[in-house]
């Protein structure tokens, strides 16, 4: 079954284009090491909770944007095999592809798919 790797983020809106080239090139890097696929969203219908929410979890502030994504892979083995490929990949460093958000507040986690 596959296996899933989520991720929120609180992106500064005005850095949307910069989100989506990171993005885009993260993705192909993933794809070139095994994953089947990248999908990347950008909050448009993000509410704030009053205990628990994705703006909160990622203290997200007036100016920027929550933005949701997850990466599907075959497998958890496939994932744990490529993901210090990715890592290291001269395209994903923060010189060439930096992220155009505060990384400290990234949320991820792996996720096994229990019902498709």
């Amino acid at each position: 079954m596959n296996y899933i790797d989520g991720f929120v983020a609180a992106v500064p809106t005005a850095n949307k284009d910069a989100y989506i080239k990171h993005a885009t090139e993260a993705a192909k890097v993933f794809k070139e090491h095994g994953a089947l696929q990248v999908v990347e969203t950008w909050g448009d219908d993000v509410p704030n909770g009053k205990v628990t929410s994705f703006p909160m979890a990622v203290k997200c502030q007036d100016n920027e944007t929550v933005c949701f994504s997850w990466i599907v892979w075959p497998s958890r083995d496939v994932r744990n095999q490529a993901m210090d490929k990715v890592m290291s990949d001269p395209r994903m460093q923060p010189d060439t592809n930096p992220m155009p958000f505060d990384g400290k507040r990234l949320i991820y986690g792996g996720f096994e798919v229990i019902l498709e």
